[in-house]
């Protein structure tokens, strides 16, 4: 099975300006997704897509397929992932023929395991899914306003420990979708199918998007890892 993974890199951000290429523990920031997605064992080729040369640049030296700067028309704002995906499928296809599989790393998740993406290709085929996101189980009481309502029987306010299966609630991290590519192509999306959640420590799905996360990473990479 080829499987292509798409690591999507603008060069602008609001939030945090030139994030992707921010340092963390010796390295920008993107090269951490690059080094995980060229360590899977089930990953073929790893492409970079963004529109800046300078991520282009460091995203080559790492090792990482850049064979072109994304259009404006899919850099701005507002512009969707999936479009960004099916440009680089495109690309990709064009010079190295079909895939079977599409990996989206986003490159603000650099606390992945090193075999997080191999467990979830081998669960997406287990469960004979057609797509798969990695989720960390989510412990928060939600509450909604007009009117004031709470997701939960807050006159019984359950312990975590104590809260059963089906009402286990799981975060989407934005760390890793797997997509066969006839879904991504035919409805232009990331998910669709039967869907497949792939559970990941809270580590694993820390993303970021200001200062004060990538301070709270550079603090969590000095973490030793569990044993």
């Amino acid at each position: 099975m080829k499987v292509l993974a798409i690591i999507p890199a603008r060069g602008g951000s609001k939030g945090l300006p030139g994030k992707n290429l921010r340092p963390i523990a010796g390295d920008p920031l993107i090269v951490w997704s690059i080094r995980h997605a060229l360590a899977s064992r089930c990953v073929t080729d790893t492409v970079v897509s963004t529109d800046c040369e300078q991520i282009a640049e460091v995203a080559r030296n790492a090792g990482a397929l850049v064979p072109f700067l994304r259009p404006a028309a899919l850099a701005s704002d507002t512009a969707p992932t999936e479009p960004v995906m099916l440009h680089a499928l495109a690309a990709m296809e064009g010079a190295r023929g079909r895939y079977d599989l599409v990996a989206l790393l986003q490159p603000t998740s650099p606390l992945r395991s090193p075999d997080m993406t191999d467990r979830a290709f081998a669960q997406l085929e287990a469960e004979g899914a057609d797509s798969l996101l990695a989720v960390t189980e989510c412990h928060a009481f939600f509450w909604q306003r007009d009117p004031v309502r709470a997701s939960y029987d807050y006159l019984a306010r359950p312990r975590r420990q104590d809260i059963v299966p089906a009402d286990r609630r799981y975060r989407e991290t934005g760390s890793l979708y797997l997509t066969r590519r006839d879904l991504l192509v035919s409805q232009g999306n990331r998910l669709g199918g039967k869907i497949a959640l792939f559970e990941t420590s809270e580590n694993e799905g820390f993303e970021v998007d200001s200062l004060a996360d990538l301070r709270l990473l550079e603090t969590l990479m000095k973490e030793p890892a569990p044993a």
